[in-house]
């Protein structure tokens, strides 16, 4: 029988194309087709395209940056597949029952295998590896386009009646493997796209609040909601590619927190479609007393119970002013420290990181060419007030990065709040365009992997949270073991282990690690890289770290759940999950 191709009538998204989503993203790396890092005909690293204000620019100190971090060289580099080729792709296996169902639903389907390809998948670096080198052993078998509620209704009873497995797919930035699809699962797999469900259903001017379905992405979201001259202050990271969905389903975390909080305090109500049936609240209001809340059973669920379809979510009007601010402390202590009296006077800005100094010399060899020769001399200047008349060590020195919004003489009076909690700490003021670079590099550094990649470097970020009182013992213990465990494992060069400090409460702080070696001379990489990292897991637990704070469990964090949770807390999922999907249809096995 022939194989059914893709169905038409997909309309694609402002920022991202929901249907073919591979003709604008990179289907074997990080982001935008036209927007990586390259070394040019001279050697020196540049970053393409002009989506980032970095693009075009070259960057003439991270060759040297890369060569004496990683003993990396130009001279050593590996290939990756330019293309799929889709003979590699598992077929796709579909009763014709179900296709005949599907297709009365005039629902868009494709059973295309690059459309099946690109949704098996998150950016976990063994999901990046495998797909420049070989082939995922399972993949959907289709990939369906609902586009509004009544549509995943349809699609879940169908999946019911006919015994399918649905994996939701957002916007396919997981990093905990959650998209990967079992080995051992025979069913169909449908993969469930939410992409082309990217509408704002209605703005509530008077409550500050807005419905949406769930597969905008951030981008999208913000964009829309600025026309109408608000926003939701929610900016992941992964914000141009993450949908509202994949927010709330791993219970996501934003840079501008401190102001807007999590995704857990912005949510007012949530729409989900269960085997069971859908999931929602009768009212749309601020709190209830209800008993143990509902949304707390569908935030953090990872596609294991159902799919979100809407969501109403606090939104602000958008800030009239906005700063950017930097400080550069002595060393990692006296900036923690500095943070630890920020949380604790509870005058945070929006944003405020704080990175070592491995991570800050990362950061400056990201720096773009200078070309005016007075801003050469400026630099030049700050460098020597910092290190030579304030004798800061230029190998310890650490550096936060602020971010200040809201109305404008709040924010100026905010502003100085800080800084003169930083001098207290030995901090020194390092100015806007420090702060803004930082800020602006977030969105960047994401496709710094795939060139790594191209010279025998892996890499990875991890996330922890962490009370105050621990935060330094957990850095240094991390780092500490992450070294420590190369050099056992036969890694020949010394890794990148870095850290800083992303987040803050009252009660503690977000963590975040990258780490990345050389692997030349290492026959399995893959396998080294995940026992390196499953020792650093192993480490922040030990030192009194979460499991998670905003990435997620997934497959790849499941072995420690009953340890974060307890045995009578994971049996409490269980029987949730038991309850809601009897028959498994929604059989990713996260999580459980």
């Amino acid at each position: 029988m022939p194989k059914p191709q893709r169905s038409p009538g997909l309309k694609p998204l402002r920022g991202v194309p929901g249907g073919r989503r591979q003709e604008l993203l990179k289907w074997n790396g990080w982001g935008y087709n036209d927007s990586k890092f390259i070394f040019n005909k001279k050697g020196q690293a540049e970053f393409t395209g002009k989506r980032y204000r970095l693009g075009g620019m070259v960057l003439p100190t991270f060759k040297e940056w890369m060569e004496k971090t990683f003993g990396a060289s130009l001279d050593h580099k590996t290939t990756s597949r330019a293309t799929l080729n889709v003979n590699d792709v598992p077929p796709s296996i579909v009763k014709e029952e179900f296709l005949q169902d599907l297709r009365a639903t005039k629902i868009s389907y494709s059973q295309d295998a690059e459309d099946r390809v690109f949704r098996a998948h998150g950016h976990c670096l063994h999901e990046i590896f495998i797909l420049r080198e070989g082939m995922f052993k399972r993949v959907p078998d289709i990939v369906v386009w609902p586009v509004c509620h009544e549509d995943v209704v349809k699609i879940v009873e169908l999946a019911c009646k006919h015994n399918l497995c649905i994996i939701p797919f957002g916007g396919g930035t997981s990093v905990s493997s959650a998209l990967e699809c079992p080995e051992e699962e025979k069913r169909t797999i449908v993969s469930l796209d939410t992409s082309q469900m990217n509408r704002i259903l209605w703005i509530d001017e008077k409550n500050l609040t807005a419905c949406v379905e769930a597969g905008i992405v951030g981008q999208d979201l913000e964009n829309q909601l600025a026309e109408s001259g608000f926003c939701t202050g929610h900016e992941p990271d992964s914000m141009e590619f993450s949908s509202l969905g994949g927010w709330v389903a791993t219970r996501a975390s934003g840079m501008k927190k401190t102001i807007y909080g999590n995704i857990e305090d912005m949510v007012i109500h949530i729409k989900m479609v269960t085997p069971r049936g859908i999931v929602e609240k009768n009212c749309q209001v601020p709190r209830m007393s209800t008993g143990p809340d509902i949304h707390h059973f569908i935030m953090g669920s990872e596609g294991t119970l159902g799919v979100v379809t809407e969501v109403t979510i606090k939104i602000r009007p958008v800030p009239e002013y906005q700063k950017y601010g930097s400080v550069v402390f002595p060393n990692f202590e006296q900036g923690v420290a500095c943070l630890r009296e920020v949380a604790k006077q509870r005058c945070a800005p929006a944003s405020i990181r704080l990175v070592d100094n491995a991570q800050f010399q990362f950061g400056h060899a990201l720096k773009p060419q200078v070309a005016s020769i007075f801003t050469s001399f400026l630099d030049g200047l700050k460098k020597f007030y910092i290190t030579k008349f304030k004798g800061f060590d230029p190998n310890i020195l650490c550096v936060a990065t602020l971010l200040f919004e809201g109305d404008r003489e709040k924010v100026l009076q905010h502003e100085k709040q800080v800084y003169d909690i930083a001098t207290k700490f030995g901090g020194l003021a390092a100015g806007e365009d420090n702060g803004q670079r930082g800020y602006m590099l977030t969105f960047v550094i994401a496709y710094l992997r795939d060139l790594g990649l191209d010279y025998y470097v892996i890499g990875e970020s991890f996330e922890t949270s962490v009370p105050w009182d621990r935060v330094l013992d957990l850095c240094r213990n991390v780092k500490e073991r992450i070294v420590r465990e190369c050099k056992e494992k036969g890694v020949q060069f010394a890794p990148l282990s870095t850290c800083r400090v992303t987040q803050t409460y009252d009660a503690g702080a977000c963590v975040y690690f990258y780490f990345a070696f050389n692997y030349r001379g290492i026959s399995d990489p893959i396998h080294v890289y995940e026992q390196i990292e499953r020792a650093a897991r192993e480490e922040i637990l030990a030192n009194g770290g979460s499991l998670s704070h905003h990435h997620g469990v997934g497959k790849l964090r499941k072995r420690w759940m009953k340890e974060s949770i307890s045995d009578v807390g994971l049996g409490m999922l269980r029987s949730v999950k038991e309850y809601v999907d009897p028959n498994n249809i929604f059989g990713n096995k996260n999580l459980l």
